[in-house]
């Protein structure tokens, strides 16, 4: 089921948008307004689990720290496992690791369990939004040298002109986004 225009324009509207937040020129799309908003956040899960619940997923990985929020729920509602794709040093067990840079060209690195996702088990990716790619890029990575295969990665939001959602596309990667921000 496709969403409709005004399903999308209620998350929109409640995606708060900060200027020059964490630094100058960065306009900040804060989803903090989004789950306060109870009809726009159950729409966002219900969107998500209608897009999943005829695709076979076995696993929903979700990024640190956003995709904590929204993961669990759609593995919750398709009745399949959730695994958080960490920043380092959060998971107690032995990892695998992935670094990449973030979009204010800080190297961070993010890792999983390894035992996390079963070889062929068919997994999409969940966090709030793509600006450059990196972390989404990293997780899928990381998910492949466990032999998961990564069917999408799922975004509220792709800021675009960050070129992130790009770049996945470019690594060979599907990429849904209910929302683009130019």
């Amino acid at each position: 089921m496709i969403p409709s225009k005004d399903d999308l324009d209620l998350i929109r509207n409640s995606i708060r948008t900060i200027n020059d937040w964490p630094e100058a020129g960065v306009q900040f799309r804060d989803i903090t307004t989004l789950l306060q908003n109870p009809k726009a956040f159950r729409r966002s899960i219900d969107i998500l689990v209608e897009r999943y619940c005829n695709m076979n997923i076995d696993i929903i990985a979700g990024l640190d720290a956003r995709g904590f929020i929204f993961g669990p729920i759609v593995a919750y509602e398709l009745g399949v496992g959730f695994v958080p794709i960490r920043k380092k040093g959060k998971l107690p067990y032995t990892t695998y690791q992935e670094s990449y840079k973030l979009e204010y060209g800080d190297l961070t690195t993010v890792e999983i369990h390894i035992d996390a996702i079963k070889t062929g088990q068919r997994v999409v990716i969940v966090d709030d939004l793509i600006a450059t790619g990196g972390t989404m890029i990293a997780a899928n990575k990381l998910i492949q040298r466990l032999g998961g295969e990564v069917v999408e990665c799922a975004v509220i939001t792709d800021l675009i002109y960050l070129g992130g959602s790009k770049a996945i596309r470019d690594f060979g990667f599907n990429v849904y986004a209910m929302l683009e921000f130019n």
